[in-house]
């Protein structure tokens, strides 16, 4: 059975500990029958012990009877014991390199313990690994969690931050700060595993949105009662995607353009208005004349109760809360970000700084 690191660390250092106790109470031991029973001095009876230990080979502090050569051997026997077991399991962590782990492990907790406003990638198969490279190309703070340790090697090998665990319990998602992040991403093979997930993180962090992969229509549906605020099925917005290719190829393009890729020239992004923050709610679009000082479009207007307006007129008055779906260069979007406020959400992020 495959031990993990961290698991195999922390029983190399109760392995250690142990010895190390055990070797204490063999010295206390040599020391009070010396000191007790033989009638010497602690100063004396400390050095006889140690000296006996350490077998260096030094003569007898003080003359001993055959009860007391009795007792040296068997504490002889004893220190050999513990000294020999201590250089064991000290040998094998230096071959198997775990105070190297130990080191590395303690650096990821500490990258994880300062991670605030992430996201969360459970499962790093295919799906996940899609997924990962989107929220690289848009610099956003992640880490990914699957319980599989050739998937967690190959997360390391490409750079990102990965914790080995199961996701779906509450302990694995509590170690990658599930209570700070914004998003988690259940993308599991399972849909019994992404339901668990799913169900732990909003019990976990009930203000967290949760978007989850379902394989089966059902599934879909038991996911969004168990709370997932999205829920994705490879295969029917594959067949969405492929219908579209083959009916509006040139939209579908656009459309990926603009919401993936690295070197693309249009941005989509999401802007939440506060009225702490931003000085244009209560106004129309009109009199914000959003497009003329920073050049993006207000493509939509998601209201707080759910309302979608597409394509909003002049005369549309952005209210408390509003979610402004925006389009425009990396530039636009950014004064566009500066024109509505530091916007503060745990529900949305931030659009791209650079």
């Amino acid at each position: 059975m495959y031990l993990r690191p961290e698991q195999t660390y922390q029983r190399i250092q109760k392995e250690l500990m142990a010895g190390a106790i055990a070797l204490g109470c063999v010295f206390l031991i040599g020391t009070l029958w010396y000191c007790l029973v033989e009638g010497w001095s602690w100063e004396d009876a400390a050095y006889m012990t140690v000296i006996t230990l350490a077998t260096v080979g030094y003569g007898e502090t003080h003359p001993l009877g055959n009860r007391g050569r009795l007792f040296t051997i068997a504490l002889i026997l004893m220190g050999v014991i513990n000294i020999g077991y201590i250089v064991n399991r000290f040998t094998e962590a230096v071959i198997q390199g775990y105070f190297q782990e130990g080191i590395r492990l303690r650096q990821q907790r500490r990258l994880m313990e300062s991670l605030s406003g992430h996201y969360i990638i459970c499962g790093f198969s295919r799906t996940g690994r899609q997924i990962a490279k989107e929220f690289r190309a848009e610099g956003v703070s992640f880490v990914v969690i699957d319980s599989e340790p050739e998937s967690v090697q190959r997360a390391q090998v490409e750079g990102y931050i990965v914790y080995l665990g199961d996701a779906t319990l509450d302990e694995s998602l509590l170690r990658v700060g599930i209570e700070r992040a914004i998003c988690l991403v259940a993308a599991l093979p399972s849909d019994a595993e992404n339901l668990y997930t799913v169900l732990s993180a909003k019990t976990l962090n009930p203000g967290i949105r949760a978007i989850a992969r379902a394989s089966t229509e059902e599934a879909l549906q038991k996911l969004q009662r168990g709370g997932a605020d999205a829920v994705i099925s490879p295969y029917i917005t594959g067949g969405k995607r492929m219908a579209a290719a083959a009916l509006r190829p040139q939209v579908l393009d656009f459309v990926d353009g603009i919401l993936s890729g690295t070197d693309r020239q249009l941005y989509m992004e999401e802007f939440l208005l506060e009225p702490a923050f931003c000085p244009f709610v209560g106004q129309t679009l009109q009199k914000a004349k959003l497009r003329s000082q920073t050049g993006a479009l207000v493509l939509a207007i998601r209201r707080t109760d759910g309302n979608l307006i597409g394509g909003p007129t002049g005369d549309t008055v952005l209210m408390p809360g509003d979610t402004l779906i925006c389009m425009g260069t990396a530039e636009q979007l950014r004064n566009l970000n500066q024109v509505l406020g530091p916007i503060v959400s745990q529900k949305l992020r931030k659009p791209k700084n650079s």
